[in-house]
């Protein structure tokens, strides 16, 4: 069952790469006390994910930020490496997050898996995006399969 606004982010783990390789980051630890927005997208180095949906949250990072988010956190079924290679030739350093999941708990226990089979992927995130206030989901924008209209980072940014 895919998970609704007021719902407690689901208990999972992360994994983020730092300058002294991989760490795990639970949801709880990351949502504990603070305002984040996550996107989620089907994966690293995609046409529109690389071409808008990381860009877009890089460039209204300091909007977002004004509006009292305390993180912007990207996250995508794909191993860490990939994640951090990503977040670097985007120019996400110090302004999104990047965290991995990549084993896909995260997608499943948020009921937002797709299966990319169709297109070589696997089991995936699906594309989306959210605001969380200490652990609560506040805003939740799930895309249609195919589409990129609802989870921009102009449009969660209207919602603030």
């Amino acid at each position: 069952m895919t998970i609704t606004t007021g719902a407690r982010v689901p208990d999972s783990t992360f994994v983020k790469p730092t300058d002294d390789g991989p760490e795990k980051i639970s949801t709880t630890d990351l949502f504990a006390g603070r305002t984040i927005a996550l996107f989620s997208v089907p994966g690293a180095f995609t046409p529109t994910c690389s071409a808008k949906h990381l860009p877009g949250f890089v460039e209204q990072a300091d909007a977002l930020r004004a509006k009292g988010v305390d993180e912007i956190v990207c996250t995508a079924v794909n191993d860490v490496f990939v994640m951090d290679a990503w977040g670097k030739s985007a120019g996400a350093a110090g302004k999104v997050t990047m965290l991995a999941d990549g084993n896909g708990e995260f997608a499943r226990a948020m009921g937002l898996e797709m299966d990319g089979s169709g297109f070589g992927m696997g089991r995936r995130g699906k594309r989306f995006s959210m605001l969380v206030r200490d652990g609560i989901i506040e805003q939740l924008n799930v895309e249609a399969p195919g589409e990129y209209r609802v989870s921009t980072a102009d449009y969660l940014l209207g919602q603030l």
